[in-house]
C-alpha cells in the first residue's frame, strides 16, 4: 500500500474528526512499533484492524517502516481500535506493544507560480539569446571512450560530487582561477570534441581557443545551485557536454538584474537587496539536455541568466564544461 503524510488533528474539526470527552479523535490512527521493519506486512496489519470496522488503507507513517497509519471509514471504528489496542500487547500482531494516537492527513501546500515550469527540448523553444544546444554532438561510441578516459584519471572529491580540472584549476572558495598556475594543455582524449567545435557552424567557431576544462560527476539526486559563472574567470563562451545520462537544466533571470550587453566584457548585476536565491521575482525556463548533447552559453545566456540543475533523483550524469580563461 502507498505512503501518506499525516499529523495530529487540530482544533478545527472537519470530516472524519470528532470529539471524545473533549479530546479530538479521527478516523485515522498513527500506530507505532508496527510495520514491515518489525515483521508485520500491511496486509497482516489491515486484517488485525478490520475486526473494528472497514479499513480504507494502511500507509507508511515515515521512512522507518516501524510506524503506520491505519485509516478507517469512520471515527467509531478507529475509536474502538484505539481503545482495544493502544498501550497493549496485540496477539494478532505478533504480541507487539502498540503506541497509538489519532491522526489526520496533512494539508497540501498551495501551489506557487514557480513550482512548475515547461521543459523545452530545443534552444529555439527556450528562446534565451546566446544559448545554443546541439543534439548528438558525439556518437555513443565516442561517449563510451570519453567516459572510460575520464574515469581512468584521478578525481577531486567535493561535498556532493567529484570533479576533474584541466588547463587551469577552478577554485571553488574564491570562484576564480589563478592564470599564473597552468596545469598544462587539455588532455588528448578531448581533442576530437574540440576539433568538432572549431568545425561547427557557430559564428567565429574557428577562432575559439578553449583552454580550461572541468569534468563534473553528478550522482543521482545531486544538483547544482543557481549561479552565473564568474565574469573575471572565463570569457564569453562556455560549452557543456552531457555524458552518461540526461538532465534538466533550469535558468533564472531576476527582474532586478541589470544586463549590459555593450560593456566589455558584458556584465550582469543583481540589484535586489539580499541574495538572488531569496527573491521570487524572476523569469524561469528549463531545457532537457540529453546524453551526448553539447550546450553553449554566450552573451545574454552567459551573463544575465543564472543556470542550475535542480536536486532531483535523476540518472547518473557526467558533465564536461569547456571555457576560455
Amino acid at each position: 500500500m502507498g505512503s501518506s503524510k499525516f499529523m495530529r488533528p487540530k482544533q478545527e474539526k472537519h470530516g472524519g474528526v470528532g470529539e471524545d470527552n473533549g479530546n479530538l479523535v479521527s478516523s485515522d490512527l498513527y500506530v507505532a512499533n508496527c510495520g514491515p521493519a518489525v515483521g508485520l506486512s500491511y496486509e497482516v496489519i489491515s486484517m488485525a484492524f478490520t475486526q473494528f470496522g472497514e479499513v480504507k488503507g494502511v500507509y507508511a507513517a515515515d521512512e522507518t517502516d516501524t510506524r503506520v497509519i491505519v485509516s478507517f471509514s469512520d471515527v467509531g471504528s478507529s475509536q474502538a481500535a484505539f481503545n482495544a489496542f493502544n498501550g497493549r500487547h496485540c496477539s494478532q500482531l505478533g504480541g507487539r506493544f502498540l503506541h497509538m494516537r489519532y491522526s489526520v492527513p496533512r494539508p497540501s501546500l498551495p501551489i506557487r507560480d514557480h513550482d512548475f515550469v515547461d521543459v523545452s527540448l530545443t534552444a529555439e523553444e527556450l528562446n534565451i539569446p546566446g544559448l545554443h544546444l546541439f543534439h548528438d554532438f558525439i556518437t555513443p561510441k565516442e561517449e563510451e571512450e570519453l567516459l572510460a578516459a575520464v574515469d581512468s584519471r584521478p578525481w577531486i572529491s567535493l561535498a556532493k560530487r567529484r570533479v576533474q580540472h584541466y588547463g587551469y584549476e577552478f577554485c571553488y572558495q574564491t570562484r576564480n582561477v589563478d592564470i599564473t598556475k597552468s596545469l598544462g594543455g587539455l588532455p588528448s582524449f578531448v581533442s576530437p570534441v574540440l576539433e568538432r567545435i572549431s568545425a561547427s557552424s557557430l559564428h567565429d567557431a574557428a577562432t575559439i581557443n578553449l583552454d580550461q576544462l572541468t569534468v563534473n560527476e553528478y550522482p543521482p539526486g545531486v544538483g547544482l545551485s543557481p549561479h552565473i559563472d564568474t565574469h573575471s574567470a572565463f570569457e564569453d563562451k562556455i560549452f557543456s557536454l552531457s555524458l552518461a545520462g540526461p538532465c534538466i537544466m533550469e535558468f533564472r533571470r531576476y527582474q532586478g538584474g541589470n544586463w549590459q550587453s555593450d560593456s566589455d566584457p558584458p556584465m550582469s548585476e543583481f540589484m535586489h537587496k539580499g541574495s538572488p536565491e531569496e527573491s521570487r521575482n524572476f523569469l524561469r525556463r528549463a531545457i532537457h539536455l540529453p546524453p551526448r548533447s553539447i550546450l553553449l552559453l554566450s552573451g545574454e545566456a552567459r551573463y544575465a541568466w543564472h543556470h542550475y540543475i535542480p536536486h532531483h533523483k535523476v540518472a547518473y550524469e557526467v558533465n564536461a564544461s569547456w571555457a576560455t580563461i
